[in-house]
């Protein structure tokens, strides 16, 4: 199985981001990405990759005591900004360092059953497009041919949400294939303080 961790804003967040993203789709830059599709905007706090079936009771028990650690905190989906000209993501404010708290608490529990992550540092993004181009070794540079990124990140730079609160972290399954992929949560936590 194809998983990673993550925060799911809720619904009302997506919907304030998809009305300031959805007039940015018309523009001459939009035309060679890939839009992710709403029901799969997240913000990961760790890719795990191809995992079996047999670590997923051990994985459980890692995440819930990882995730009991940490009291829910408030985000909000704010500002914009890309990665080169491969992905187009809206960002976060508020509580950030708690949500970075978060993530690598998630990733070291992850790790403690054997599952390896990259060690690329955690930013908190919600990815809305990427780039049909090929990536490139110099993935911080544009590609010749790559679309510029850097106006529609400006365009949503002023953008900010409501703020909502982190109270769960969810394990999701990738299903990728034919057509765009989709999303099947498997297991989830509540932070501590949002524990009834």
């Amino acid at each position: 199985m194809r998983l990673f961790a993550a925060v799911l804003p809720p619904q009302s967040a997506v919907q304030e981001l998809a009305d300031a993203v959805r007039p940015l789709h018309a523009l001459p830059q939009a035309a060679p990405l890939r839009w992710t599709a709403l029901p799969t905007w997240h913000l990961t706090l760790a890719f795990l990759g191809q995992v079996e079936a047999e670590a997923l009771p051990e994985l459980s028990a890692g995440l819930d005591a990882a995730v009991a650690e940490h009291s829910a905190f408030e985000l909000r989906l704010a500002g914009a900004g890309r990665f080169g000209d491969r992905a187009l993501w809206a960002g976060v404010d508020g509580d950030t360092r708690a949500l970075g708290r978060l993530a690598e608490s998630v990733s070291a529990a992850v790790r403690r059953v054997g599952i390896d992550l990259d060690d690329r540092p955690f930013q908190g993004h919600l990815t809305l497009a990427r780039s049909s181009t090929p990536r490139s070794a110099e993935s911080a540079r544009r590609r010749p041919g790559g679309p510029d990124l850097a106006p529609l990140a400006d365009a949503l730079a002023g953008f900010r949400g409501e703020p909502w609160q982190v109270a769960t972290v969810q394990l999701m399954r990738s299903h990728l294939g034919a057509g765009p992929s989709h999303h099947e949560r498997i297991d989830g936590w509540q932070l501590a303080r949002a524990r009834a």
